[in-house]
């Protein structure tokens, strides 16, 4: 009787084992499910109701001057989102971790974020040697990695680094565009650069030299962030009699070079990488000194943060008013919400069955308008990020754009007007799946 009732027993799990596995074989089409649910399990960070992401940020040292504010603007335009429902029905949660702007650190973080916190990806990372040192690591433990906050052409590389993009204008792509405005508005001028001794300040100069030419910099000087001193630096510009210096710099170095230049006497014309360009950030670690900036030229690829007829600043004021405290709104704020904005389409055109390879593949496919003013260049062989961007100088303490938007490739291509039109945002802020 026994052996009767045990032989049963087995035959009912036999049954279950085989519908079992008749369910799983059906797999990855339906909304729910055995199948569904064990496909996802295995997917980190990503549960039925949550999406979790994280990032590395420079919320102390020497590069926080601004920076500090990019991740809690784009968490403030994930909390608008979250409260209109999320992505597909699951909400985003935005973990960010402060690394100081030190590789070391940057790599401890991001370590803890995949390996501990399991985040889904890791989200617009910021620095060119914060970054560059997780990059492998990124990358062996397959983790979608994206929308990198640097504009370094490292960050394009698909062969090697499939799941790596960027978001920035190449900073090749600034230093050519910057340097064809000083070709044709400054000519006859002794132009010269200061640039940070890494991947940033190469790719800068590389593209200004592409338009200037190999001896086209009378003097080049570089600085570590670890040393605050530029003044070496400085009085070797104002030694070579540099009437233009082109700086690739973050916003606090550009403070330091700006008013260790006027210490010394030496007021060249300012044109300055987009990333240490917001004048707002740099004027408020100038103080009294802010006035220095007057006529400084830039390059932005965003809505300008002081254009309140813009509807893109329209929606981001209301999302920093409703969900950031009201923080003081600048192009950080911007930056940051573009980010979210940018990241909530990707992971929509990913699909409800959200996976890794999926958003990966999303964000190849493009298709993507959102507030830039020219277009992102994804797709399965270029992993840059915005394809150029328009000049922006400083007059009367206002920041501004002047002239069309130009794009250009990282290579030798010519610096063209961009033939794109401004989008506008959707009547909901949150873009359409």
């Amino acid at each position: 009787m026994r052996n009767h009732a045990s032989r049963r027993v087995l035959a009912v799990a036999s049954a279950t084992l085989l519908l079992s596995a008749v369910a799983c074989s059906r797999g990855g089409t339906g909304s729910g499910g055995g199948a569904d649910d064990a496909a996802r399990a295995d997917v980190p960070g990503v549960t039925d109701t949550q999406i979790l992401l994280g990032t590395h940020m420079p919320l102390t040292g020497p590069a926080s001057g601004g920076y500090s504010k990019i991740a809690p603007a784009t968490k403030a335009y994930f909390d608008f989102v979250n409260a209109a429902g999320g992505v597909n029905g699951r909400k985003i949660t935005y973990k960010y971790l402060d690394d100081g702007y030190n590789p070391a650190n940057t790599q401890k973080v991001v370590r803890q974020l995949v390996l501990q916190d399991k985040v889904f990806s890791v989200l617009n990372g910021l620095g060119t040697p914060t970054h560059t040192s997780v990059l492998d690591f990124l990358g062996s433990n397959k983790v979608p990695d994206l929308f990198v906050a640097s504009g370094a052409t490292a960050w394009n590389q698909p062969q090697k680094y499939p799941n790596t993009f960027g978001f920035n204008t190449d900073y090749t792509v600034e230093g050519k565009i910057l340097a064809t405005y000083v070709k044709a508005s400054l000519p006859g001028k002794k132009v010269c650069s200061l640039g940070q001794s890494d991947d940033f300040g190469a790719d800068f100069v590389k593209g200004v030299e592409t338009v200037l030419g190999a001896s086209g910099l009378a003097a080049k000087q570089s600085y570590t962030v670890t040393n605050q001193n530029v003044a070496p630096q400085v009085g070797a510009l104002k030694a070579a009699g540099c009437q233009v210096v082109m700086l690739a710099t973050v916003p606090g170095f550009t403070a330091l070079t700006v008013g260790t230049a006027a210490k010394l006497a030496f007021q060249p014309q300012w044109v300055v990488s987009n990333v240490g360009g917001d004048y707002k950030t740099v004027a408020a670690a100038l103080g009294k000194a802010a006035p220095l900036l007057e006529g400084m030229v830039g390059l932005n690829y965003l809505p300008m943060y002081n254009d309140t007829a813009n509807p893109w600043i329209q929606l981001f004021t209301k999302v920093n008013d409703q969900n950031n405290g009201k923080a003081d709104f600048d192009g950080n704020v911007v930056y940051g919400m573009s980010v979210g904005y940018l990241a909530v389409q990707s992971l929509q055109n990913a699909g409800k069955d959200l996976t890794r390879d999926g958003v990966v593949q999303a964000v190849e496919k493009n298709g993507f308008v959102g507030p830039g003013l020219v277009p992102l260049r994804f797709s399965a062989t270029d992993h840059s990020g915005y394809a150029g961007g328009r000049l922006t100088k400083v007059a009367g303490g206002v920041q501004a754009y002047f002239g069309p938007s130009y794009v250009t490739d990282d290579g030798s291509g010519a610096v063209t007007e961009s033939s794109q039109a401004p989008a506008t945002p959707p009547a909901s802020g949150i873009p359409a799946s």
